[in-house]
């Protein structure tokens, strides 16, 4: 095990570990650039079908079905096998597309993207769950800081793809390439993704109906929460959503076949820290992904491919600091989790001072300097939840990464809303109302970076 960790990067590219690994980015990069597509195309597809009040249903649809997915992966994986799962999810994620390439109205969208998330939840789950069974332990973190990279591929060539296909007035066109690149992917997968000793298929589990109805119930709540208006309504559906997840959380402790890792957001527990780690840090760089596009296009005048491309800086901010510090031993990892959140609280202060008035290139460096901060430190926390797992919570502890990063974007994406509304948003499109939402909403989420930075403080004891 010491040579793997001295040869580098080298030692995970070995023969044996190129095909596994082919195979995980490819359905990250699909999956990934699928999403930024179909904002591309979206509003090609509204003009042609309508539906401009349901324009935020698709990416709802998705979200909610895939976070679904991802929570019973393991359950999945434990019981067909991991080949199996990996190939479901991928062939599910294809129907998704097929019935998005035939839609006549904007519902199918709705229900194509249901199904599509339900499959690219079960493929994300289960890429870390490969990684986990098939490399060895030291090289885990290059191998998530590879798979988190492909998503700053994908927003490089997501917009592109999408855009070259709405020139051309083929929308449909789009998802009928992602269908066909899903079965070659399918192929790939079972032939590559062969069955280990880890494989030993269980008994079909009861379907843990309570649980998936509040993880659920949180999915409405969080979703809910950035459509309404009112900011009341806004903090009753987050404390709704929390409430649901604490209740699956209490009764996942004591199940047969737990979820989530039976020692989830404990602080006595490597797991269980990571995980509030996990949280809190998705939660800190949610804003990025929905206002500060917002902020750019309304207060400076930024084009929406100009500001996709300012935002797009934190994720190549993101893969850049996982790539370089993916061989960090020792007392640097520890250093690199503790310095994470604080660095994302610096770039998050830099975007809240300068974003109301300025343009300046210091606040593109401060839009990626949040991105640096969570990439730093992101593979390692990774590690430190499927390192930490107790004897039999493995797989699940493995599962819970993707799906526990879902969950934070979406808590983040209603709290960013709740901040927006609050600060003066929701009353103003422009104006003093827009900066002052500007200043506030990044000025709001140093909060859960410094909480972030004490729970990696909890890991050093």
């Amino acid at each position: 095990m010491d040579a793997v960790v001295d040869q580098g990067w080298r030692s995970l590219f070995r023969p044996q570990w190129t095909p596994t690994l082919a195979v995980l980015l490819c359905g990250v990069l699909l999956q990934s650039m699928n999403v930024l597509m179909l904002s591309t195309v979206l509003p090609t597809i509204v003009g042609e079908l309508g539906g401009v009040t349901m324009m935020s249903w698709p990416t709802t649809a998705y979200l909610a079905a895939s976070i679904t997915a991802a929570t019973c992966a393991a359950m999945f994986a434990a019981t067909f096998g991991i080949r199996a799962t990996y190939c479901t999810g991928v062939v599910v994620f294809g129907v998704g597309a097929l019935l998005c390439s035939l839609a006549p109205t904007m519902s199918w969208i709705v229900a194509g993207r249901l199904v599509q998330g339900f499959g690219g939840g079960l493929e994300a789950a289960v890429a870390y769950v490969v990684v986990r069974r098939t490399l060895p332990e030291p090289l885990w973190p290059r191998a998530i800081a590879l798979v988190s990279g492909m998503w700053s591929v994908s927003v490089l060539m997501g917009p592109l793809v999408g855009g070259l296909f709405a020139r051309w007035g083929d929308w449909r066109g789009a998802f009928i390439a992602v269908v066909l690149i899903a079965v070659l992917l399918t192929a790939g997968a079972f032939v590559v993704l062969r069955p280990t000793a880890h494989d030993r298929r269980m008994p079909a589990p009861r379907i843990p109906g309570a649980r998936v109805a509040l993880i659920c119930l949180a999915i409405a709540g969080t979703s809910a929460a950035t459509t309404v208006a009112s900011p009341i309504a806004k903090a009753g559906l987050i404390i709704l959503a929390i409430a649901s997840l604490s209740v699956m959380l209490r009764l996942n402790r004591d199940a047969a076949t737990p979820l989530f890792p039976r020692d989830s957001f404990f602080l006595s527990s490597p797991t269980g820290v990571g995980l509030w780690l996990v949280l809190l840090l998705c939660v800190t760089f949610s804003p990025l992904q929905l206002y500060v596009p917002i902020f750019l296009q309304r207060l400076h005048g930024l084009d929406p491919l100009e500001a996709g491309y300012a935002v797009a800086g934190a994720s190549m901010g993101w893969t850049i600091a996982s790539l370089a510090t993916a061989g960090a031993v020792g007392v640097w990892r520890n250093r690199l989790m503790l310095t994470g959140p604080l660095v994302m609280a610096i770039g998050l202060i830099g975007i809240a001072l300068l974003m109301p008035a300025s343009t300046s290139p210091a606040l593109y460096l401060v839009i990626a300097v949040v991105g640096i901060g969570i990439g730093q430190c992101w593979a390692f926390v990774a590690h430190q939840v499927m390192s930490g797992a107790r004897a039999g919570d493995e797989t699940v502890a493995a599962s819970s990464v993707p799906t526990m990063q879902q969950i934070g974007f979406a808590l983040g994406a209603a709290l960013a809303g709740l901040a927006a509304n609050v600060s003066g948003l929701a009353h103003e499109a422009a104006g003093e109302g827009m900066a002052q939402a500007a200043f506030w909403v990044p000025a709001s989420f140093v909060v859960p970076a410094v909480l972030a930075c004490l729970a990696s403080l909890r890991l050093r004891r």
